[in-house]
């Protein structure tokens, strides 16, 4: 048996939210087929006040177990450093972090707020709020660059805004089976499992990007046209299975005429690249994007996409419309 605790800093709940949603496995699964305790979780578990303090002073005097840290949210450290922004149980909510990660066999960040601070930490960032072991791209966090827990791992990062639930569940699995050693981590923590290939991949606008035909406009009325030319869409730069693995088993953003908005990459949200907006394309050359898919370098881009549509098939070309 596993012993999992999860906590709650500063967060919308969207990745507690999105947990409930599981399917494969689901947070039943985890607690009858795949033996993980759930010591405390705001939502799911009964016990409050009294009873949860105990847990958390037993963890930290060794008579429990802690095998499975989450934190969902990020790590408040205002204001001026003292975290009283952030309380639970008569301290700030970053103390109790700090001692229960030092505590655990595993961490586990959800969520791009905990990952990497997400959209709480942008600037002017009034609350101080910072990721576990990151803020944006920089190396460190609260824990620090060196942080280890005491199976010597760093931080597992699951990102996104939120994380979808299956990512969740199937790490909190991999951990509780003895199978943490195949979690295997990007250069930014992530599972390379679900965050080696490009959101891109799977998209079904993908023959559209390859001839360069652009959508004009959002929406599921219409799948003609690729959504990364005109409308901001960042999923030939993003690393996610969410065209793989699909939300609620049916759809995603960019199958659903959204723009992926890179949730996944610790750079996120861009308003330094667009301010006011993720939803446009910065361009260079009057219609090439800024930023080029990986691997590729503005000016070459701009003469593959030149040649692109101007070969482009006329299906390509053709308007669909699908009800």
């Amino acid at each position: 048996m596993a012993n999992l605790l999860w906590l709650d800093g500063g967060a919308c709940n969207g990745n507690s939210h999105s947990l409930f949603n599981a399917e494969e496995p689901t947070v039943v699964d985890l607690v009858t087929d795949f033996g993980i305790n759930i010591l405390h979780h705001h939502a799911l578990t009964k016990d409050f006040g009294d009873y949860v303090h105990k847990i958390f002073q037993q963890i930290l005097d060794g008579t429990i177990d802690l095998d499975i840290l989450v934190v969902e949210g990020t790590v408040i450290l205002g204001p001026n450093g003292t975290g009283r922004y952030n309380t639970m149980m008569d301290r700030p909510t970053k103390d109790w972090i700090w001692d229960l990660a030092h505590k655990a066999r595993y961490v586990v960040a959800v969520g791009d707020c905990a990952c990497w601070g997400g959209i709480v930490a942008i600037h002017p960032n009034p609350t101080e709020s910072i990721g576990l072991q990151y803020l944006r791209k920089e190396e460190g966090g609260f824990l620090g660059a060196d942080f280890r827990s005491k199976a010597g791992l760093p931080v597992i990062n699951i990102p996104g805004c939120p994380a979808h639930s299956d990512w969740i569940t199937q790490v909190l699995v991999a951990i509780a089976t003895g199978r943490a050693e195949d979690v295997h981590l990007d250069d930014v923590h992530r599972p390379k499992t679900f965050f080696t290939t490009f959101t891109q991949t799977g998209c079904t606008r993908a023959q559209y990007f390859e001839w360069k035909e652009p959508a004009e406009e959002f929406g599921q009325g219409t799948r003609k046209g690729c959504l990364f030319y005109e409308q901001g869409c960042r999923g030939p730069m993003t690393h996610s299975p969410c065209n793989r693995i699909l939300w609620n088993r049916q759809s995603s953003k960019t199958r659903s005429g959204m723009p992926c908005i890179g949730c996944t990459e610790p750079e996120w949200p861009f308003f330094d690249l667009v301010p006011g907006t993720v939803f446009k394309t910065q361009k260079v050359f009057g219609s090439i994007p800024k930023e080029v898919p990986e691997g590729l370098d503005a000016v070459s881009y701009s003469v593959q996409a030149g040649v692109a549509r101007a070969t482009a098939p006329k299906w390509a070309k053709k308007d669909m419309f699908v009800p």
